[in-house]
């Protein structure tokens, strides 16, 4: 039998958990079977890898965690690897209820990130809900967290270093070739860093995009699909002149500026995949999945 192509698909944590809704587990499994659905009909084609974001979900957890004071709060890259559990877990059940003949797999991953990653002084990755200005200057106040406006309302931001080298890479690979659907660095991965007693755990979010690009490299997948609550990479968003772009090179997408916090990193990791990998990347709605990579819908990446 011919063997697919294999796809990296990074799939968003606000597509998990849509923009207002509350952070609430049913809404969560409802939200992910529909994810899973076009998950599902992807493996026809491809041998799928499965990265997922999040930042709705550790910010959820931050703020359970800062609740009971009887403890000194648990750092992120611990609420990071809580999160790669949660969210694996209820992926991992619907793609297996939908693919009942399939192996599917969740590998809690670790992603190493450069101590000295300028990141860690200007905090860019959204994560938890959103607030108002009165509550988030309150939580500002409380917390000591820090905040930035997304869209009319404002959400904490974190460090998110560039990722480096996905450490369990093998293992990865060898579910891949074991036919699994693998589910693997949650939330961009786990951060931590290397020193001469091993590996430590280090206080940031890893986009997942840009982790998912990296392991597409790493593994030399054919493909990079991610999959947003926005239905294409859009030129002057937000404006009465916002229009689509359809396909487009990474020498084309060099020229071009999107926002740090949210379509930048997905607009970078797609370049750099194509670039080094010569494959092709897909960015757009959850319900697009195959149609993007037939570049029939949302923003396609080739040479």
């Amino acid at each position: 039998m011919e063997r697919k192509p294999t796809l990296v698909v990074a799939l968003g944590g606000n597509a998990l958990l849509k923009r207002g809704e509350p952070l609430e587990a049913e809404i969560q499994r409802h939200n992910i079977d529909i994810a899973a659905r076009t998950i599902a009909g992807l493996t026809e084609q491809w041998r799928v890898v499965l990265v997922h974001g999040n930042g709705p979900q550790v910010g959820l957890l931050a703020l359970q965690n800062s609740a009971y004071d009887k403890v000194t709060p648990y750092p992120l890259d611990i609420l990071g690897a809580e999160s790669q559990g949660m969210i694996g877990y209820m992926l991992q059940q619907s793609l297996k209820n939908h693919l009942p003949q399939r192996e599917v797999s969740v590998l809690l991953t670790q992603v190493e990130v450069d101590p000295a990653d300028p990141a860690f002084s200007h905090p860019t990755k959204y994560i938890g809900p959103v607030y108002d200005q009165a509550q988030a200057e309150a939580m500002k106040a409380e917390k000591g967290w820090i905040f930035k406006a997304d869209g009319n309302y404002f959400r904490r931001v974190v460090p998110s270093p560039q990722p480096k080298r996905i450490v369990e890479s093998d293992a990865i690979a060898a579910l891949i070739d074991r036919d699994h659907l693998v589910i693997c660095n949650g939330g961009g991965g786990v951060p931590v860093v290397e020193n001469a007693s091993g590996y430590h755990g280090i206080e940031a979010v890893i986009d997942k995009d840009l982790s998912a690009a990296l392991l597409a490299r790493q593994i030399e997948a054919d493909a990079l699909l991610i999959l947003t609550d926005a239905d294409a990479v859009y030129l002057d968003w937000g404006k009465p002149t916002q229009r689509p772009l359809t396909q487009v090179t990474p020498q084309e997408l060099s020229n071009l500026q999107f926002d740090a916090g949210s379509m930048g990193p997905k607009v970078a990791a797609c370049r750099q995949f194509v670039e080094s990998c010569h494959g092709v990347a897909g960015i757009g709605a959850l319900a697009d999945g195959p149609a993007i990579l037939a570049g029939e819908r949302g923003t396609l990446i080739r040479h």
